[in-house]
């Protein structure tokens, strides 16, 4: 029973030890040929750093407008008659809903002399024997809300308040927005799948290159007995550092074009008094884009040898 578990540690261990190797020759390979390795690695970067940094972008773009207190604001427009305690009690509880962040109450005096201010019809209004606006609470929806349905589904339940005469929101703008948005992650999604087949065929392409240079050497194994699995292996590998040297160039591509913009950016932002700072890549999209880069180039360098390596047969 010893015997035979030192028997299979020993073929795990010279498993893993053929692998060890395969992985660094395929490395050296690649080496030996820098400039090659380069142009094609760089290819690779260029196609992977472009979806990504639109994504950065738009996930940035997503945080300014969300930011826009404006963009989904709800305006309440209560009873004439509402007395200002019942207005600052239902303010209080509103402020204690999940889907509300802030609440801002406005009486109907501080309408009055905002509108008389902004107007300019301040004779006109002298001749008013009461005041005709009602007071106001803004109500701020949290962060996570501010979606079409979301905040029409909050505008009803608003509405549905006894001393609430009219609920407002522009919903077509709020509409417009997101629609805007969701455009533009679908237009990163296409972009995303269209050079990842163009990065998946690069590979595939130089790995064939890479079997037909070495065809002679192939025959020679497959006539010694060597099997597929044994003569695929340093190309998988080849694909394998392909994709995760291409992610990592792609990498330094994104975040040096964001240090290159983030000066621009911080000074508009600070012309308008905001304290938006331009963001750099997290840890899910930075993981995203290298585990992407390394299954793309196994996937092109695995389909590539599947086709070519068929076609090599001893005659």
């Amino acid at each position: 029973m010893a015997e035979t578990r030192r028997g299979d540690g020993g073929w795990l261990h010279n498993y893993l030890l053929r692998h060890a190797q395969t992985f660094f020759y395929s490395l050296g390979q690649l080496s030996r040929s820098p400039m090659s390795t380069l142009m094609t690695t760089a290819v690779i970067a260029i196609a992977l750093a472009m979806p990504t940094g639109l994504h950065v972008l738009l996930k940035n773009l997503q945080g300014v407008l969300s930011g826009w207190d404006s963009a989904a604001q709800i305006s309440l427009f209560l009873e004439r008659d509402t007395r200002e305690t019942a207005a600052l009690g239902l303010a209080e509880r509103l402020r204690q809903h999940p889907a509300i962040i802030g609440v801002e109450y406005i009486s109907a005096e501080q309408a009055m002399a905002e509108f008389r201010r902004l107007s300019g019809f301040g004779d006109a209004l002298d001749a008013l024997e009461e005041n005709p606006l009602p007071p106001v609470l803004v109500v701020q929806p949290a962060l996570g809300e501010q979606d079409p349905a979301a905040l029409q589904a909050l505008v009803d339940e608003l509405r549905a308040e006894a001393t609430v005469d009219l609920a407002q929101l522009d919903m077509e703008w709020v509409e417009r927005l997101y629609a805007l948005v969701e455009i533009g992650k679908r237009g990163v999604m296409i972009l995303a799948t269209l050079l990842a087949i163009a990065v998946m065929l690069v590979v595939g392409n130089t790995i064939r290159l890479m079997i037909l240079n070495r065809r002679d050497e192939i025959v020679i194994i497959k006539l010694i007995g060597g099997t597929d699995a044994f003569i695929r292996r340093p190309f998988l590998y080849t694909g394998f550092w392909y994709g995760i040297l291409g992610g990592l160039l792609a990498f330094m591509m994104v975040e040096s074009s964001l240090l290159v913009l983030s000066g621009p950016v911080n000074s508009l932002a600070g012309l308008y008094n905001s304290s938006f700072r331009l963001g750099g890549m997290d840890l899910a999209t930075t993981g995203t884009l290298l585990g992407g880069g390394l299954l793309l180039g196994l996937l092109g360098s695995w389909l590539a040898v599947g086709r070519h390596l068929r076609a090599i047969e001893p005659s």
